[in-house]
């Protein structure tokens, strides 16, 4: 067996999807000046995170901003924009990995905040930065079945507030080299929030096709980043590492079923110069057809994917191949297409 989940969709198209952006900028020289001290201290520069990861800025919500209130503003923008009515939802999924609670779900709260009728079925589903597009092909195949016509997929991520108390714990006189580098990632987060509508493609000739994708799992590296809402420990290179590999290995699979020679938009997993240029020449993709948002909004988690769709379908021609692609702590590695 390959090890690859290839799926296809019949009739599964995506409506529309938009951002929201966390409105407080934070740039990459405030964590730098808050830890000036501790890099003194241990003989560190200044300005890795723009100079090594090309992080200039990222964004905070206000601290009277919840998770979900931020999931809950995307998602009425979306359907706003899609034109499908609150009451027509069939199901929603927050793919968020930010949560300020354990239980109720965060599904539940922004289903309330939005009005969504008792009929539509709405849970959480994580799965690190992969969530959304998990999210995307659970919803596809209930298209597919019949089961319902339209999902709304939301997702917010904040991280003020790891990133204070991370800057807290470091700025401690004990803090070592290996402490900084190893939460160095921390700092690379970012904040914002997206949604996106799918419904039937027979009753939506002006939607965006779901073609189908793969999937593919390399658990042995699960200790390689682990994260909760206070700290997130990163072995960042050999992240990447075992990433790059497993998504090389799926990709090459993938193509005795798909035939993605020719894609016209790459919209992949935002982390860093890094870790862009890294997949670029690992999986030898034109780097012209890959949009960047990471140096002003950091690594937004699950919502970097839609987001970075958003931010670029203006640019995205009718007919199109898109192509969205990432790596999840896990490690898990995903790509769908999608027909413009």
């Amino acid at each position: 067996m390959s090890g690859n989940s290839i799926y296809r969709f019949k009739n599964a198209a995506v409506l529309t999807v938009a951002a929201v952006d966390a409105p407080e900028v934070v740039p990459s020289s405030y964590f730098d000046d808050e830890l000036e001290g501790t890099l003194d201290r241990l003989g560190l520069r200044k300005g890795l995170l723009e100079q090594v990861a090309g992080i200039q800025e990222r964004r905070w919500w206000p601290e009277d901003v919840s998770y979900t209130d931020a999931a809950a503003q995307a998602g009425a923008v979306a359907l706003e924009d899609s034109g499908i009515k609150a009451e027509q939802i069939g199901l929603l999924i927050d793919t968020s990995v930010s949560r300020a609670r354990l239980e109720p779900s965060s599904a539940v709260t922004v289903h309330h905040l939005l009005g969504l009728p008792t009929s539509c079925l709405n849970f959480d589903l994580s799965n690190a930065c992969l969530g959304f597009v998990n999210g995307m092909q659970l919803a596809a195949m209930m298209i597919d079945s019949g089961q319902i016509k339209y999902a709304l997929i939301v997702d917010a991520e904040g991280s003020r507030e790891l990133q204070r108390r991370t800057l807290a714990r470091l700025q401690s006189d004990d803090t070592t080299a290996t402490d900084i580098f190893s939460d160095f990632a921390s700092f690379t987060l970012g904040s914002g929030a997206a949604a996106m509508v799918m419904g039937p493609a027979d009753r939506h000739p002006e939607g965006h096709v779901l073609v189908g994708g793969v999937g593919r799992a390399a658990t042995e590296h699960h200790t390689l980043c682990i994260g909760d809402m206070d700290r997130m420990v990163t072995d960042s290179r050999g992240l990447l590492l075992a990433g790059l590999d497993v998504a090389e290995s799926a990709m090459k699979e993938a193509k005795t079923d798909f035939d993605w020679d020719e894609i016209d938009h790459y919209i992949i997993h935002q982390v860093s110069t890094v870790h862009c240029n890294a997949l670029v020449e690992r999986l030898g993709l034109d780097a012209s057809k890959v949009p960047l948002t990471f140096p002003t909004r950091g690594n937004i988690g699950p919502a970097a994917i839609p987001i970075t769709l958003a931010m670029h379908q203006d640019k995205i021609a009718r007919g199109d191949r898109v192509m969205l692609m990432g790596m999840g702590s896990g490690i898990n590695a995903a790509a769908a297409e999608i027909r413009w």
